[in-house]
This record gives structure tokens, C-alpha cells and sequence, in this order.
């Protein structure tokens, strides 16, 4: 096993989850910060689910690696691998085959809205600019093709861990003494809240994030050369993800107040540190948004074309142009009801994955 191409696969693992509702500290703060203290065994519980689903998904991936990376049409006398039935059965399997472009499509929408946040809150840029910007730079990914793609973002999610982790430590240690202010917000801050059960949120977390995420990384377990390093890469990307939630979640409790209406509050967190922090860290965001956004649009396009070809491209743009337009909408309300909407529905394929990981168990 190298060490090496686990932290390669690590760090490919944590991209998917590192787009702008992460990155910018919203989606953090509606799913977890808006629950106060119970954020913290909600963290416990959204880890134990990504080491669990997450190792299932890559392992599964090297598992079916022949079948996964043959053509689009499968090796002759093998039918293509299809995980969505491999773990819920023929007929829910296609209703999930097909729910998959059709979330992945939300999240880019959101996506393309937080890059123009980004750019309209630091910058002062018109919110246009920044999502044109993105979804440009989405469809130029998805012509270098998945496995270069993989090779930028691999080097990106550790990037983005490094700087949340900074901003959260110096913000989390310096503020410590704020943390006693979250219980005085309650009422504020249950208004941002996805689910009414603190418990509940953090399953939407879990469900939304890989139930969307599966066919990419059903597809980076296949590109790993053995299936220690694509389990390995899963459960130490988990755990560097979870190490950042925790951290911006302690910093945004020690700032209720701002972070209950600013758009991007891990933004305004690192500018609190330092202006020169303050601008790389603008810089992070539309990395993480960048590295969520390509997955994406490959994860679509690769339902519906092949890709290298003429037709894929133009695809792509068509794509590109009709989230553009709706992610023109108001970026924390994008995050809010599509997500969570999109979380309830990945439950039921939460649910499948791990009733297949037991059997395999039993089998055993």
C-alpha cells in the first residue's frame, strides 16, 4: 500500500464535499452550527456514516474496477456496473440512475451561486461574473477528462483542509470564551435549521453528500491499484473532513451573530484573522467550488454522453448555461431546500448501502 496514493485518493475523497456550500461555512452552519451544542455529537454520528458508506462506495469501486473502467458499452458478454442497482436492486436502482443528474444538476446550480457570492462579498464583483467564471471553468474540466481531473482536485482537497482547519483553530482558540453566547441565539438560529431533529440533520448531511457523490467515488475507488488504498484513502479523507467541520463549527459558535447573516461567515472568519488571510482564503473557496462543481458536471454528462466527443462538449455547455441561469437565485436559500430536499430522498439509499455491506458481512 502507498502512502502516497492514499493521500492522493484522500485528498480526491474530501473534494467532492469541499464545493461552496462547504468551503463558505453555510452548509456547515445550517446542518450543524444552527443546532448549538448538539453539533458536536452530530459530528460523531456524520463521521461513523462516512467511514461507513464512504469505505463501502470506494471498496465497491475497485471491487468492479474492470467493469467500471471498460467502454461505455461494457467488456463483450459484460454488462457496464451499475451501483445504484448493485446496492438497492433492479427497480429502485433506476429510479435512483436516473434522481442522480437530475440532484447533481441542483448542486451545480448552487455551486455556480456560491462562486458569484463569493466573488459579489469579497470582491465586490456582480455575482454574474463569479458564476460565469465557474461554469466555464467546469465545462474546460470536463474536457481534460475524469482521471486529470482527478489529479487536480486530488491536490486541491488538501489545500482547502489546511485553510479551514487554520481558520478554525486560530478563530476556535482566540474566541473560546464566546462559545457560551450560542445558547443566548437559540431562537435566532433554529430558523436555519434543515430538520427538526438535531439527529435527523446530520443523516441529510451523510445522505445528501453521498447518495450524490456515489458514482464518483464508485469511480475513484476504481482508479486506485489496490482496495487497501482505496479504503484507506476513504477513511482518511472521513477523517480529515470531519476534523474541519468540527473546527468551523467551534469558530462559527464563537460568532453567532455574524454568522447568522453573512453569506460566506468562513470568509469573514479568516479576514478576522488577517487581511492576507483573508484574501488567499477567497482564493481556497473557488478551488473547493471549482473541484465540486467539475465532479458534477461529470457525474451528469456521464449519463447521457460519451465523453471525448463532440456532442459531450456541447453537452456540457448546455448544461452549464441552464444552471448558470437558476444559480442566479439567492445562494444560502439555494443551499437550504435543495440540499436538504436532495437528503431525504439519499436516505433511502443510505439505507441500501449499508443493508448490503451487512449481508456481505453475514455471507462472510
Amino acid at each position: 500500500m502507498s502512502k502516497k496514493r492514499v493521500f492522493a485518493i484522500a485528498g480526491a475523497y474530501v473534494a467532492w464535499v469541499m464545493g461552496s456550500g462547504f468551503a463558505t461555512g453555510q452548509e456547515i452552519f445550517q446542518f450543524f452550527t444552527s443546532y448549538g451544542y448538539y453539533s458536536i455529537p452530530m459530528i460523531a454520528i456524520t463521521l461513523a456514516g462516512f467511514l461507513l458508506v464512504g469505505t463501502a462506495l470506494l471498496g465497491t469501486g475497485f471491487d468492479h474496477k474492470d467493469q467500471l473502467q471498460a467502454n461505455p458499452e461494457g467488456k463483450p458478454g459484460q454488462k457496464p456496473f451499475d451501483h445504484f442497482k448493485y446496492f438497492c436492486g433492479e427497480k429502485l436502482g433506476v429510479v435512483f440512475d436516473w434522481f442522480l443528474p437530475v440532484s447533481m444538476f441542483g448542486g451545480l446550480v448552487i455551486l455556480f451561486s456560491g462562486s458569484g457570492a463569493t466573488l459579489e462579498e469579497y470582491y465586490g464583483l456582480n455575482h454574474f461574473v463569479g458564476a460565469v467564471l465557474m461554469a466555464s471553468l467546469a465545462c474546460a474540466a470536463y474536457v481534460l477528462g475524469f482521471e486529470r481531473f482527478l489529479k487536480i482536485v486530488s491536490c486541491i482537497g488538501p489545500v482547502i483542509i489546511a485553510f479551514t482547519l487554520t481558520v478554525g483553530i486560530i478563530t476556535a482558540l482566540r474566541d473560546a470564551d464566546h462559545l457560551a453566547l450560542v445558547e443566548y441565539y437559540d431562537g435566532a438560529l433554529s430558523v436555519r435549521q434543515p430538520a427538526p431533529f438535531w439527529w435527523l440533520s446530520a443523516l441529510l448531511y451523510i445522505s445528501y453528500n453521498l447518495c450524490g457523490g456515489s458514482k464518483y467515488y464508485t469511480a475513484l475507488g476504481a482508479s486506485a491499484v489496490t482496495r487497501k488504498e482505496a479504503v484507506w484513502g476513504a477513511i482518511a479523507g472521513s477523517v480529515a473532513l470531519m476534523a474541519s467541520v468540527t473546527l468551523i463549527d467551534l469558530a462559527m459558535m464563537t460568532e453567532p451573530s455574524n454568522s447568522l447573516v453573512l453569506g460566506i461567515p468562513t470568509l469573514y472568519l479568516a479576514k478576522r484573522v488577517s487581511a492576507v488571510l483573508g484574501a488567499l482564503f477567497s482564493v481556497v473557496l473557488l478551488l473547493g467550488i471549482f473541484s465540486s462543481c467539475s465532479a458534477m458536471m461529470w457525474t451528469i454528462c456521464e449519463k447521457f454522453v460519451v465523453q471525448g466527443t463532440k456532442k459531450s462538449y456541447l453537452f456540457s455547455v448546455g448544461i452549464a448555461a441552464a444552471a448558470l441561469v437558476l444559480g442566479l437565485l439567492p445562494f444560502a436559500s439555494l443551499i437550504g431546500h435543495i440540499y436538504t430536499a436532495f437528503g431525504y430522498i439519499g436516505l433511502v439509499f443510505i439505507g441500501c448501502v449499508i443493508k448490503k455491506r451487512i449481508e456481505h458481512r453475514i455471507a462472510k
